[in-house]
């Protein structure tokens, strides 16, 4: 199984406003910045039609738009009611003043069910 790092964006990018939508590698991916460091999952909600990058990012987690369940941006784990499956992440690096993630097979690392907090 090969993985390949992609460049995606300047830090300068995701940090103006914390989260940013991009394709990378014919993917939607939600970045977000957290402090000094950026994080990456899928942009699309587990729970209902919506783009996590809409949300709203409240320190290490993000809140979709659509019914305010709550996964970690660290670990992609759904944190809250209604989720009940967790988002894929993938790692990210920045090298060379850019932005790069990792993408995996489609098929690798599927997003696992989820023990929800309540």
């Amino acid at each position: 199984m090969t993985t390949e790092w992609i460049d995606a964006v300047a830090p300068e990018a995701v940090r103006t406003d914390g989260i940013l939508g991009v394709r990378v590698g014919g993917r939607d991916i939600a970045l977000y910045a957290v402090g000094d460091e950026i994080f990456a999952t899928e942009n699309q909600c587990t729970h209902g039609d919506a783009r996590l990058s809409d949300g709203f990012l409240l320190d290490d987690e993000i809140e979709c738009p659509l019914h305010q369940g709550r996964f970690s941006v660290r670990t992609g784990i759904a944190l809250c009611a209604p989720l009940t499956t967790c988002v894929r992440t993938y790692p990210v690096k920045i090298e060379n003043g850019r932005v790069f993630v990792q993408l995996a097979p489609a098929d690798a690392a599927a997003p696992a069910p989820a023990e929800v907090r309540s």
